[in-house]
C-alpha cells in the first residue's frame, strides 16, 4: 500500500545558513508578490474598462493563473522584477508563484460555489515580517546524508539535524521511500525541515480486529472509550497561560514595530517575541505528541472506531469553551483517525451531526427531548439507567457499527435528520448507514435529528 508522510527534523543552522535560507524565503515572496501584482493589474483594468461600456472583446487581454502561465512570465520579467534573481534557487521563485496559483484558484472556486466550506478571500500580498519564512524544494539533489545528522538540499547544501533521521534513511536505502518534496520552514523560532515521503507501507491488522469501539471527545476527558476508559485531558494551553502572559506583558514593554512610521523593531522587542513564539510553540508540540499517541493506540487495536461528526467552527462561537475546544484539538483527533485507520486495516465510522448520542439511553434507546450541559449524568426515567454522560455517548455510539454490519451497504427506510430530537419513551429507530470499507471512512447519518445546539456539544 503507497502513502504520502511526512517526516519532520529541527535543523541546527549556522548563522551564514539561516542567512542563505531566509534570502530563498524572500525569494518566495518577491516572486508571490509580483505575480500578484501583476494579476490585480489587469483584473483592476479590465474593471474599470467595464464602467465604460467597452465590450468584452475589447477588454484588456485576462492574464492566466496557471502555474505554467505564471512562471512563464515570471522568467520573462525576472532580469527587471529582481536582477539577483541567480542568487537563490529556481525553486524559491516557483514556491511563490505555486502558492499564487493555488490562492486564486481556491478564490475562483469558492466564489463560483465549486469550493464547500467557508469562503475564500481574494489573495493578499506577503508581508516580510508576518509572514512565516518557508521554501520548498522539489527537484536536485535531496538527500540524507550516511551519517544520517545532514541532509542535503539545492543551494542551500549541507545542513545539520537536530536529531538522526534513521527512519527515513532505512526506508530510503531498502528502496521503500522516495522522497517527493522537502520544506524548510521557521516554527517557533527554530528551523525544520518537512520531506514528503511516497512510502510503500506493508498491509497491517489491528490487534483486536473484531472490536469496536465509540469514541466520544470533550473538555472534561480529552476521549471517553466505550470500554470505560478515560483518556484524561492534558489543558497545555491552561497550564501554560501564566508563562505565557508574563512573556506577552514583557513585549508589550519593548519597543516594537510600527507601520504607520516605518519604525523597525528593536533587538530587545525581537528577542522577546522570540521567547514567546517559543512559548508558544512548546504548547503546540506537547498538543501534537498527545494526540498523535493517542490516535496511534486506538487505530492499532480497534479494528471499528466511531466518531462524532462535530461542527467544531460552530463551537468555536461559544466564547465560554472556545479556548478549552481549540486546546483539545477535537478535529485533529477525527483527522488523524482518518489516515492512520487506513493504514492499520481499521475503518472509521463517523455517526451524522444530528445523531443525539448523548440524549439517548444506551440501554433501552429512549431519548430525551432537553439534557443540559451542566448534568454530567445520564438518568433514564423509562428503564432507570444511571451512568456517566460521556460513556453513555460512547456506547451509543459504539452501538452505530452494529446497526451499520447489519444493514450493509445498502440504505434503510428513514425520514434523515431534521434536527428534532423525538420525545422521551420512544425507542430510536434504525439508521440509515453509510458505506466503509476496511481502511476507509463511512458516514452514519442517524433516523432523527437533536435539538441539543453544536455549540453545547463540548460535553
Amino acid at each position: 500500500m503507497k502513502v504520502v508522510q511526512a517526516y519532520r527534523y529541527a535543523l541546527d543552522l549556522t548563522p551564514a545558513q539561516e542567512r542563505d535560507v531566509l534570502a530563498h524565503a524572500g525569494a518566495v515572496r518577491v516572486a508571490h508578490n509580483w505575480a500578484l501584482g501583476r494579476v490585480k493589474a489587469v483584473m483592476d483594468q479590465r474593471t474599470a474598462e467595464r464602467t465604460y461600456d467597452i465590450p468584452d472583446e475589447q477588454l484588456t487581454p485576462a492574464v492566466s493563473w496557471s502555474l505554467p502561465a505564471l512562471r512563464k512570465a515570471w522568467n520573462a520579467a525576472k532580469q527587471h522584477a529582481a536582477p539577483w534573481w541567480r542568487e537563490c534557487s529556481k525553486e524559491a521563485y516557483n514556491t511563490g508563484l505555486d502558492a499564487l496559483a493555488r490562492a486564486l484558484q481556491n478564490w475562483s472556486d469558492s466564489r463560483t460555489g465549486k469550493r464547500k466550506g467557508r469562503p475564500v478571500g481574494f489573495p493578499r500580498f506577503k508581508s516580510r515580517r508576518r509572514t512565516t519564512p518557508s521554501v520548498r524544494f522539489t527537484t536536485g539533489t535531496i538527500r540524507v546524508e550516511p551519517d544520517r545528522m545532514h541532509v542535503v538540499l539545492p543551494r542551500l547544501g549541507r545542513l545539520k539535524l537536530h536529531e538522526s533521521a534513521r527512519k527515513l534513511a532505512r526506508r530510503l536505502d531498502n528502496g521503500t521511500a522516495r522522497v517527493m518534496s522537502a520544506t524548510v520552514r521557521r516554527d517557533g523560532g527554530r528551523w525544520h525541515v518537512a520531506f514528503c515521503v511516497e512510502i510503500e507501507r506493508a498491509d497491517r491488522t489491528p490487534a483486536q480486529p473484531g472490536t469496536v469501539v465509540g469514541v466520544d471527545v470533550g473538555i472534561t476527558h480529552l476521549a471517553v472509550l466505550s470500554t470505560g476508559e478515560l483518556v484524561d485531558n492534558p489543558r497545555h494551553l491552561n497550564d501554560a497561560r501564566r508563562h505565557l502572559r508574563a512573556l506577552g506583558r514583557a513585549l508589550s514593554r519593548k519597543t516594537g514595530p510600527d507601520r504607520r512610521t516605518g519604525r523597525r523593531p528593536s533587538n530587545r522587542w525581537q528577542r522577546a517575541a522570540n521567547r514567546l513564539a517559543r512559548a508558544h510553540a512548546r504548547v503546540a508540540n506537547l498538543r501534537r505528541d498527545g494526540l498523535h499517541k493517542l490516535t496511534t493506540r486506538l487505530a492499532a487495536r480497534y479494528g471499528t472506531i466511531v466518531v462524532e461528526d462535530l461542527n467544531v467552527t460552530g463551537m468555536l462561537a461559544n466564547r465560554r469553551l472556545a479556548r478549552h475546544i481549540a486546546d483539545a484539538g477535537f478535529a485533529e483527533i477525527r483527522r488523524q483517525l482518518t489516515y492512520k485507520t487506513g493504514w492499520n486495516g481499521g475503518r472509521l465510522l463517523v455517526a451524522d451531526r444530528w445523531y443525539p448520542s448523548s440524549k439517548t439511553c444506551s440501554g433501552c434507546g429512549a431519548v430525551k427531548i432537553k439534557l443540559a450541559l451542566s448534568e454530567r449524568e445520564y438518568q433514564c426515567g423509562t428503564c432507570g439507567l444511571v451512568l456517566d454522560r460521556d460513556l453513555n455517548a460512547a456506547r451509543n455510539l459504539a452501538a452505530l457499527a452494529a446497526e451499520y454490519d447489519t444493514a450493509g451497504s445498502g440504505p434503510v427506510a428513514g425520514r434523515g435528520a431534521d434536527q428534532k430530537t423525538r420525545p422521551s419513551g420512544q425507542v430510536a429507530a434504525k439508521r440509515q448507514p453509510g458505506t466503509a470499507s476496511a481502511g476507509q471512512t463511512g458516514t452514519v447519518p442517524p433516523q432523527g435529528g437533536t435539538t441539543n445546539r453544536v455549540l453545547t456539544r463540548a460535553h
